[in-house]
């Protein structure tokens, strides 16, 4: 087990019914088969502005040290309103519990075929749930990757 002082590490997964894919669960895929043993409290809420107090709950309450916040926003320009407002929320609640929430959204205009989306939002569930590994167990390979233009569920773009 990995712990964190005399505490088992615990973190969370928030994410939505809205999704067309269930990004929750290649998240917490990808962290068992990289992590092991870890404590992970899942919330699934309604839609993307419901993760900001989600992701505040389970900091709050459950005690988690980072968040996972997935949603897909859809491709309306009301759906656009939506995801600035929840990002603008994510934010507040990183803020407000002085813990990292990272965000995790693929909007549905992102790729316009269903099986492309849905490779997209797989992958970009596992990576942020890599970076969120990194962040808590190797954070020097983050510093390793900064500036080299890597991008989560699409192909990096490289460093200038």
């Amino acid at each position: 087990m990995l712990f964190n002082g005399d505490k088992m590490r615990k973190i969370g997964i928030c994410d939505t019914n809205f999704a067309r894919y269930d990004m929750g669960a290649a998240a917490i895929d990808e962290i068992k088969n990289q992590v092991g043993d870890i404590k992970i409290i899942r919330r699934t809420v309604p839609g993307v502005k419901d993760l900001p107090v989600a992701a505040k709950k389970v900091v709050e309450e459950e005690g988690c040290e980072m968040v996972l916040a997935l949603g897909m926003p859809g491709p309306e320009e009301k759906d656009k309103i939506c995801a600035h407002e929840a990002s603008t929320g994510l934010i507040q609640a990183q803020l407000m519990t002085n813990t990292h929430i990272l965000e995790v959204f693929v909007h549905e205009d992102e790729e316009p075929n269903p099986k492309d989306l849905k490779v997209l939002a797989d992958n970009r569930a596992r990576e942020h749930a890599k970076n969120m590994i990194k962040m808590l167990f190797k954070p020097e390979k983050l510093i390793k990757e900064a500036g080299m233009g890597m991008r989560e569920g699409k192909p990096d773009v490289g460093p200038l």
